[in-house]
């Protein structure tokens, strides 16, 4: 039985990182194309919340119960989202495939909703 490294819970949903550099960001709080978020505490403590949440959930349905996510499936294209953090636009975008166990999470994205920094 595997556990989250967040929040010692049982894993249940798979989580394959497509981009390696979030996957050392979330999982060590650290990298250098993410710098300027592992600088941001309130933004990291928001990151290993959701990803922490994405771990324990049996299956993606059950990410819609959390309204901090504002997860969506995206028209027009086989993604979905998460919000990292209320206020911010960056989201983690992510395919869902079998029966929405397994999620391969793509990018941090902070251009969402046509933001133009």
């Amino acid at each position: 039985m595997e556990f989250c490294y967040f929040c010692n819970r049982k894993i249940n949903m798979n989580i394959i990182f497509e981009d390696k550099d979030l996957e050392e960001l979330i999982l060590t709080g650290r990298n250098n194309k993410y710098k300027k978020y592992s600088k941001d505490t309130r933004f990291m403590q928001a990151l290993g919340r959701m990803y922490k949440v994405m771990c324990t959930s049996a299956s993606t349905s059950v990410l819609k119960m959390y309204s901090f996510l504002h997860y969506e499936q995206l028209k027009g294209v086989d993604l979905s989202s998460v919000r990292v953090m209320n206020g911010r636009v960056e989201r983690v975008l992510f395919r869902e495939t079998e029966n929405g166990i397994v999620i391969t999470i793509i990018e941090l994205n902070d251009t969402h909703y046509g933001n133009k920094r």
